[in-house]
C-alpha cells in the first residue's frame, strides 16, 4: 500500500529557460531543470492510474468539430491505445495525445502535454528526439515545438485544470483564442505551464479519487 504524506508538497517552477534543440546537448539543460519534480511526478503517476476508469470529469472533448476519418488521425492510436500514466484512451483524446521518441528508440503514447510532464521528469536519462502532438481541429500528428499553443480559454482541459492545445497554423490557434479566450504560446512556455500546474492538478485528481470511491461504497 502507497502511502502518501499528508502534508501538502508545494511545487515551484520559476524559471524554465531551457530551448530544446535537436541535440543531447539540449535536453541536458532540461533534465537539469526539472530533476527535482521527479519524485512529484512519481506520486502523480500513482495517483493518475486510478482515475483512468472515468477520464470524463476532467477532460474536455472539442465541441462541434467535423468528423475525421480514422487515417487522419494516426496508427499510434491503435499501437499506443492507452496513455501510460492514467490510462485514458488515446484516440479519443486525439486531439491533445502525444507520441515520445527517443533516441533509443523507444516510443511512448500519452494523452495530454499533462502526462508528457511526468514522462519526461521521470526518464532522465533518455533523450527525447522527437515529440509530437496531436492537432487540435485535425487530431493529425505534429511537431510539439513548432506548433502553435494556446493555454487556457474556456474549454476544459486534458488532465489538468488549465487547458493546453497546439496548433499547426497561427490563424487557426487565434482564431480559437477569439472564440474560447486563452493566450499564444510557445512549446517551452506550454511545458513550463504543465510543470507549474503540476501540484494543482494533483490536488484535482486526488479529490476526483475520492468522489469515486465515495459512489461505489
Amino acid at each position: 500500500m502507497l502511502t502518501i504524506c499528508p502534508t501538502p508538497i508545494t511545487l515551484y517552477v520559476r524559471t524554465f529557460p531551457w530551448k530544446i534543440e535537436k541535440t543531447r546537448e539540449g535536453y541536458s539543460k532540461m533534465k537539469k531543470m526539472i530533476f527535482g519534480f521527479s519524485l512529484s511526478a512519481c506520486i502523480l503517476a500513482v495517483a493518475c492510474s486510478a482515475f483512468a476508469a472515468d477520464p470524463k470529469p476532467c477532460c474536455g472533448l472539442p465541441a462541434k468539430q467535423p468528423a475525421v476519418a480514422t487515417t487522419a488521425v494516426g496508427s499510434d492510436v491503435k499501437t499506443f491505445a492507452d496513455c501510460k500514466y492514467c490510462g485514458n484512451n488515446r484516440e479519443k483524446f486525439s486531439f491533445s495525445r502525444i507520441l515520445i521518441e527517443y533516441d533509443d528508440g523507444t516510443v511512448i503514447g500519452l494523452c495530454s502535454i499533462h502526462c508528457a510532464a511526468v514522462e519526461l521528469a521521470n526518464e532522465l536519462d533518455r533523450t527525447p528526439k522527437s515529440i509530437k502532438v496531436g492537432e487540435y481541429t485535425s487530431r493529425e500528428l505534429i511537431d510539439a515545438e513548432k506548433a502553435f499553443w494556446v493555454i487556457g480559454g474556456t474549454r476544459q482541459g486534458v488532465m489538468t485544470k488549465q487547458a493546453k492545445w497546439a496548433f499547426a497554423k497561427k490563424d487557426a490557434a487565434e482564431k480559437f483564442i477569439k472564440e474560447n479566450g486563452g493566450t499564444l504560446a510557445t512549446f517551452d512556455q506550454v511545458m513550463k505551464a504543465a510543470y507549474d500546474d503540476m501540484y494543482q492538478d494533483t490536488r484535482m485528481l486526488r479529490e476526483k479519487r475520492k468522489m469515486m470511491r465515495m459512489k461505489t461504497n
